[in-house]
This record gives structure tokens, C-alpha cells and sequence, in this order.
């Protein structure tokens, strides 16, 4: 099964239509390691031709974030959302205040916090983000 096969599959499954544009920006999403400002994608299907304009970019990449497609990633600081492609696994990020490289970390140091916190306040957790800040080995090489 191709990649624009499997977009299409959930797509039609979120009760979407399987356009070209919404498949364009998955597979962008998908093909980067750095989550992606929608002026990024915006500039990429440009790039590949697609006729397309920011605010159809910007809501596109909204509803793909409500039917759980891609996810936001909100960087303090920053004046942007960024965005990238829903790898159905739970992880969290690590940004660098200097050069703004973000890393993904794939596991997630939260999981038996999480059951403690609920068995201590009864309270039913839906999930969390992670974003932790610091500098990269590179910068930190540059600041000596």
C-alpha cells in the first residue's frame, strides 16, 4: 500500500474527502524530520506546483490536526504554530533556545507520573505535551 493510499484510507475513515491538496500536506509533513510552520508547507506545494493559498495551508492543517493526522507543536517564544505528521506514537520534543533545532524524543518520561497523579487526585488524564528547552550540543560548543 502507497503513502497516498494509506492519507486517502484515513482520510475517507475521518469522514474527509481525499483531495490532492490534503494528501500534498500530509506527505510534507511526512517527509520532514522538523515540524513545519504552515508557511513552510505553503512554500513546498509551491514548489511542487500545487495551486494553493496560505489560508487553505492554514485550515487544512487545522483539520488535520482535529482528526488526529498531524499534531501542534506551540514553541514558547515563538509567534508560530508548527505542525507535523501524527506517527501514532506518543513522544514529546527537545528545543534549542539558540539555534531552534527541535528533536523528538519517542519515548515518554511521563507515563508512571501520570498513573501516580491520577491515583493520588482522582483525576482521569486524556494526555499531555511535553516541550523541554535548553541548548543543543552545537550551541553549547559555540557559547564556549
Amino acid at each position: 500500500m502507497t503513502k497516498n493510499t494509506e492519507f486517502g484510507d484515513d482520510l475517507k475513515r475521518s469522514g474527509l474527502k481525499n483531495t490532492k491538496q490534503r494528501t500534498a500536506i500530509l506527505e510534507i509533513l511526512e517527509q520532514n524530520d522538523q515540524p513545519m510552520a504552515a508557511e513552510q508547507v505553503f512554500l513546498e506545494l509551491k514548489n511542487k506546483d500545487m495551486p494553493v493559498n496560505l489560508s487553505t495551508v492554514y485550515r487544512t492543517l487545522e483539520t488535520l490536526t482535529d482528526i488526529n493526522l498531524a499534531t501542534k507543536l506551540d514553541i514558547a517564544g515563538e509567534h508560530r504554530t508548527l505542525f507535523e505528521y501524527n506517527q501514532k506514537v506518543h513522544g514529546h520534543h527537545l528545543v534549542c533556545l539558540q539555534c531552534k533545532k527541535i528533536l523528538k524524543i519517542h519515548r515518554c518520561p511521563l507515563e508512571s507520573y501520570e498513573e501516580t497523579l491520577e491515583r493520588e487526585t482522582y483525576f482521569k488524564i486524556s494526555g499531555h505535551k511535553l516541550v523541554v528547552y535548553g541548548l543543543c550540543l552545537q550551541c553549547q560548543k559555540d557559547i564556549e
